[in-house]
């Protein structure tokens, strides 16, 4: 059963949404200064750096979190 999360702003995101808005939105060089992980800052890319946030939970909430802070800043 699929229970709706209204309140939820990251509900129906997809990490890879998140990623390529956080991408498009800073860039690489800036996202590296934000959030400090070797993913963003050398060699970086979309596909490994999935692979990585993907396998650690807490550079996976810095990631949601600057989204949110980004996204939703009032």
């Amino acid at each position: 059963m699929n229970e709706a999360q209204p309140n939820n702003p990251l509900h129906g995101k997809t990490l890879e949404m998140i990623l390529n808005k956080l991408v498009e939105h800073y860039g690489w060089e800036k996202l590296g200064s934000y959030i400090n992980i070797n993913c963003f800052k050398e060699n970086p890319g979309i596909k490994s750096s999935l692979k990585f946030l993907r396998t650690t939970p807490w550079a996976r909430k810095k990631v949601e979190n600057l989204y949110l802070n980004t996204m939703f800043a009032k």
